[in-house]
């Protein structure tokens, strides 16, 4: 092999040592990914799953990162799918390829601070966790992504003592190394997050798992991380990530929601009073005007609506959220790391000020006169927790993320985004929109809505390219996609006598063998309920379990069928007949109150552009498209997605959200549908 191989010599000798077959579109998007790198431009490559993606741009990252001496950053919206890239495929890639590239690759994981043990508080140098703090909402990225944990039948007390043997073991200080795991609650009593972080004062910095694990991230080639790292970086903590030239980035159709979500705080008189127990306890000063700042918002949350407030919020809240603004800041002029032997313990008081630091800077978001607050969307919303107390919490978010993506993520170095689904409606231009790549003046606030004021315009001197590189599966004759168009349109009900009939019909016809994907749980508990009366066939529903536990009971039976929402629609992968029948109840549009998604709309229209359209049916065309691929995950499957809408066979907005669909045959005969399921059951 010649001194600077082809990007597609080497995909044929990665895929050859992972005993893999050449596949035309993971060839194609290879080339693609590689062109683009050395061009410095951005690439969203669509590949449908079976396309072998991971190698598709793992071998020229690697290639690129060797050859060039330019680091690469590749990050992943999902646990399952990161941990298949560090602990499998990026491993075997770099192995495969050393041969032949001058040196080694070198490749590190990296992810938020509060995912690691933390040795100095294992070794008691921080006092324990009474409750949750502010940085649950978001700091320690990727946390969030863990199920219930195996070991939450234990009780916090042995959970912490296993925690506490296990750091004395682990090279690492991952929580996924810890197997079984913890609840998120034992988990606190053992890490921290990284503004509670002592830094170089640390007498235990030398043992860091996550200092260590940023330092190998800064000499690495490859870089492995997740979606919330990367929002963290959006939303003005660049430094989060090691410098790198080339960004790329998987399950990209879930990257503006991850950075929506990493950028919205919220505020609670819980909080409140949280930060102010720390202060008085581990800083030693008193709250007395943080106290009454506390009372008086409470007694202001008292009457707001559940609503989003579109001038900002109402003048007696705004009033009442600066007064906790100011008592912050006046707080944490004092809650200043003392010195000498009668100073509070160091790490106590970082505790209280970084807990301090953070409910401050959520304040002054929310306080913000309306005028400078116009990209911002404020809303009120209550919950009401298992023992009926209710909680009252303000919530802001940002009105547009494709600013902040673009500026922070995608400027200064070559993007590569990919999924199986990017192409919306048959055109690349709302994910292009929603990730700051492309803007047009009649649909700027497509997808994520408007682009942030202060952002600089795209630069046009760095293009795009959309790629669909296809599916090796034959679409229109492994599946079916039946559209009950004979229904009645779906009402504030969870579901429909007509939709319980057809359902009932569906699976039997099915043999069970179904993946039910509902638009709501209460819609997933009707259906499973009244399937269970009706049916002879065993019916999981999100909820009964840990959701891995149940999937795992769904691929064990096959006459199982397993009902559920979101997680379903994005995150299981059950090939084989398992799955011969995909349900999904109603077309996923966005609920009309979503605060977020209904001040995107609103942004759209005012623009002139269609808000509808660009947002709700936007939105949805993704999550059909995810949800529809769950039926076809390999050349040997067969089945039917049946959409019990028929909105989408008769809506004049139909053809946008079918042509983000698998190519599967199309019908609206019911009789056709349950067929065709009857002859699979038969024939296997």
């Amino acid at each position: 092999m010649p001194d600077n191989p082809s990007v597609e010599d080497l995909l044929d000798v990665a895929v050859g040592v992972l005993g893999g077959v050449r596949r035309d579109g993971q060839h194609q998007m290879a080339v693609a990914v590689a062109e683009t790198i050395d061009k410095g431009e951005h690439l969203l490559v669509q590949a449908g799953t079976g396309t072998g993606k991971s190698l598709g741009y793992l071998v020229p990252a690697v290639r690129h990162a060797v050859l060039e001496n330019e680091h690469v950053v590749v990050s992943t919206a999902t646990l399952a799918l990161q941990r298949q890239i560090m602990t499998r495929d990026l491993p075997l890639v770099a192995k495969a390829l050393e041969p032949h590239l001058p040196r080694p690759a070198s490749i590190a994981l990296l992810k938020g601070w509060h995912n690691y043990v933390c040795v100095h508080k294992v070794a008691g140098g921080y006092p324990e966790d009474e409750a949750a703090t502010l940085f649950d909402l978001g700091d320690h990225a990727g946390a969030a992504e863990h199920p219930a944990a195996e070991g939450a039948g234990e009780n916090l007390g042995a959970q912490v003592v296993r925690l506490r043997e296990w750091a004395e073991e682990t090279t690492t200080g991952d929580r996924d190394d810890l197997v079984p795991g913890v609840t998120d609650r034992a988990w606190r009593q053992v890490s921290v997050a990284s503004l509670e972080c002592l830094g170089t004062k640390c007498p235990m910095l030398a043992e860091c798992f996550p200092e260590k694990a940023k330092a190998s991230s800064r000499e690495a080639d490859v870089v492995v991380t997740n979606h919330a790292m990367l929002g963290i970086a959006a939303s003005g903590s660049p430094n989060v990530l090691p410098d790198h030239q080339v960004l790329v980035v998987d399950e990209a159709h879930e990257l503006t929601e991850r950075v929506t979500a990493q950028a919205t705080s919220e505020l609670s008189v819980a909080v409140i009073e949280h930060a102010s127990r720390l202060a008085r306890r581990h800083g030693g000063i008193p709250t007395t005007d943080l106290d009454s700042a506390s009372q008086a918002l409470a007694g202001v949350l008292v009457n707001l609506p559940e609503a989003r407030f579109r001038d900002g919020l109402p003048p007696a809240a705004r009033d009442a959220v600066g007064s906790v603004r100011d008592a912050t800041r006046a707080l944490l002029s004092v809650l200043k790391p003392e010195s000498g032997p009668q100073a509070p313990p160091e790490a106590g008081r970082k505790m209280a000020q970084a807990t301090m630091l953070a409910l401050y800077e959520v304040a002054d978001r929310m306080a913000a006169d309306p005028d400078d607050n116009k990209h911002t969307v404020l809303w009120c919303a209550r919950s009401e927790d298992r023992r009926g107390n209710v909680s009252t919490r303000l919530y802001a978010a940002p009105l547009a993320v494709n600013g902040l993506i673009r500026t922070h993520l995608l400027s200064g170095r070559s993007g590569v985004l990919t999924s199986a689904t990017l192409e919306l409606g048959g055109s690349f231009d709302p994910i292009a929109r929603a990730v700051g790549l492309e803007v047009q003046p009649d649909a700027a606030a497509v997808g994520p809505a408007s682009i942030d004021k202060d952002s600089p315009a795209p630069p046009s001197s760095v293009p795009w390219q959309g790629l669909d590189v296809g599916s090796p599966f034959d679409y229109p004759k492994q599946g079916i996609l039946y559209l009950a168009r004979h229904l009645p349109p779906p009402g504030r009900e969870p579901a429909t006598e007509a939709q319980l009939d057809e359902i009932a019909e569906l699976v039997t016809a099915a043999g069970g063998r179904t993946l039910g994907l509902f638009s709501s749980r209460r819609a997933a508990n009707a259906a499973a309920a009244a399937m269970r009366e009706r049916l002879d066939v065993p019916i999981l529903v999100q909820g009964d379990d840990q959701l891995p536990t149940l999937v795992a009971q769904f691929i064990a039976d096959e006459a199982t069928c397993l009902f559920g929402t979101l997680s379903l629609w994005q995150g299981v992968d059950v090939p084989g007949s398992t799955c011969t029948l995909v349900i999904i109840d109603r077309i996923p549009f966005p609920r009309p109150d979503d605060p977020v998604q209904s001040a995107r709309s609103d942004a759209v229209e005012k623009a002139g552009g269609n808000g509808f359209l660009a947002v709700s049916a936007t939105h949805a065309a993704l999550l059909l498209a995810q949800g529809a691929g769950r039926l076809i995950r390999t050349s040997n499957d067969r089945g039917v997605v049946a959409v019990l809408d028929p909105r989408l066979a008769t809506a004049r907005y139909a053809p946008f959200l079918t042509r983000s669909l698998p190519d599967f045959w199309r019908t609206t005969d019911r009789t056709t549908a349950v067929s065709a399921l009857r002859r699979l059951t038969a024939s296997d």
